[in-house]
């Protein structure tokens, strides 16, 4: 390559690099790049394929330093073997942010609960979690988000947090399509750690205002005639860094009819060991986004309690991670982390845990 062509390569990776700077250049955070929709991807897309050819060009290093050492002489990895290694790694990125972007599918998962009243046999709860509506992830497609999710045939929606990316102003058409979501037991929620760092109360105002019951630190109880059901929340563990109250679960669980089962909204899952000893039934988190691709699943897993996606059994309770059904656009990339809106279907123990539930739905 000649010196202009590096020069000028360089310089394409230092300002792609550089993200997150431009991010908070555009909106005053990191966290919610204010550019155009395919502005984003593209910054998505190069960032992750510098991030993936630094590991695999480390992993060549490593493996030609391990070759000398081995045939005790020098030798170098062809040029032609890096170039293939930066090609290889832009695809992946691409592959990467395509799925990232995607309506996810509805994924189909069963739980036995002890206890559980005969009249809730069967009861389906739907989760939705770290949406991160965005630049990214915009009033499209929260519409499409939506569609689907009332289309899932549930008896309660909930979201465990991370509803956006960005102030109520920023935001306020693209989360306006959530004001659609319907099933009859209503939409419950409770905030991620993003909503901290966008004026939580603002936030906390306006999604009531689009329908949603929040549920921080507190409960409510669901009724089958005499059954009873009992849906309690958490405000964040990084709540209190902006003075604001940090998750209670004796709070939120006070005044709750006793020998009812629980299911608990936590975004983070690293205090599920708390909930079990609380006597949880149910725990559903997210915040992880599935540890992105695997590899990075460990790095999620050390702050997170080793809880990073999926189904967790507790002490008893069952702890599930989802995925995310979006993801932060500051890193916007899965690889076999796939994103998901989660249908949970409660049976009591002992029951048929086959239930003629629908086939989890797939790419629109």
């Amino acid at each position: 390559m000649s010196l202009w062509l590096k020069a000028g390569v360089a310089l394409l990776l230092l300002f792609a690099s550089q993200f997150h700077f431009w991010n908070r250049l555009s909106s005053g955070s990191i966290f919610a790049p204010e550019f155009p929709r395919g502005v984003v991807i593209l910054f998505n897309w190069a960032f992750a394929a510098i991030v993936l050819l630094a590991m695999l060009q480390l992993l060549l290093d490593i493996g030609t330093l391990a070759t000398a050492i081995l045939r005790r002489s020098t030798t170098a990895a062809p040029d032609g073997l890096r170039y293939a290694i930066a090609v290889l790694a832009a695809l992946i990125s691409a592959i990467g942010v395509s799925n990232a972007l995607r309506v996810p599918p509805v994924k189909d998962v069963a739980v036995t609960i002890a206890g559980l009243p005969p009249r809730f046999e069967g009861y389906r709860i739907l989760q939705l979690t770290d949406l991160h509506i965005s630049r990214l992830f915009p009033a499209r497609w929260a519409e499409a988000v939506v569609t689907r999710a009332n289309a899932a045939g549930t008896d309660l929606i909930v979201v465990t947090g991370d509803f956006i990316d960005g102030s109520v102003a920023m935001r306020r058409a693209d989360v306006a399509p959530l004001r659609a979501l319907r099933a009859p037991d209503g939409v419950y929620a409770i905030p991620g750690n993003h909503e901290y760092f966008f004026d939580y109360a603002a936030w906390m105002r306006h999604l009531d205002g689009l329908g949603f019951r929040m549920l921080p630190n507190s409960h409510a109880v669901l009724s089958r005639g005499d059954a009873r059901l009992v849906l309690a929340g958490l405000t964040d563990l990084s709540a209190p860094s902006v003075g604001q109250p940090g998750p209670d679960l004796d709070s939120a669980l006070r005044g709750a009819p006793a020998g009812a089962p629980v299911v608990l909204l936590d975004h983070q899952p690293r205090n599920a060991r708390n909930a079990a000893a609380h006597g949880v039934a149910l725990q559903l988190s997210g915040h992880t986004h599935g540890g992105v691709a695997p590899g990075f699943d460990r790095l999620f897993a050390r702050a997170n309690g080793g809880f990073v996606s999926g189904r967790y059994d507790v002490a008893g309770m069952t702890l599930y991670v989802g995925n995310g059904t979006g993801l932060w656009p500051g890193f916007a990339v899965r690889l076999g982390r796939p994103s998901e809106m989660t249908r949970f279907t409660l049976h009591a123990a002992g029951s048929d845990l086959n239930p003629r539930a629908p086939a989890s739905s797939g790419r629109p």
